[in-house]
């Protein structure tokens, strides 16, 4: 059974950090990724990485200040959010895929498992 289980969301003040961290169980998967979604708006594309590490995407509204990592030997990857905007305030999801695919990672429909959610909240 594969499981997704985020943790790390809080309320912060702009300008401070996060580290959010997602535990994998149940499979080995090509790639993983954060999305966000903030109240009223769609689920967004924040980061992504291969599960070797090789490689890392991430949207334009966060490159610079997160970054995504993963440790194998844990099955765990995580998010570094630095330097939080008020923007940032959403419900972060986890999300993995186990099969190789031509779509692409910033898209939802790329991953075909998600974690329930942890919160972030940067107040000003």
């Amino acid at each position: 059974q594969v499981q997704l289980v985020e943790s790390g969301g809080e309320l912060v003040q702009a300008g401070g950090s996060l580290r959010l961290s997602c535990a994998a169980s149940g499979r080995t998967f090509t790639i993983m990724g954060w999305f966000r979604q903030a109240p009223g708006k769609e689920r967004e594309f924040v980061a992504g990485i291969t599960w070797r590490g090789e490689r890392t995407i991430y949207s334009d509204s966060v490159k610079g200040r997160f970054t995504i990592s993963r440790d194998n030997v844990k099955n765990t990857v995580y998010l570094q959010m630095n330097s939080l905007k008020p923007e940032d305030t959403a419900v972060y999801y986890c999300a993995a895929a186990d099969t190789f695919s031509t779509i692409t990672v910033t898209s939802r429909s790329r991953y075909n498992y998600w974690g329930q959610g942890t919160q972030v909240t940067v107040s000003s």
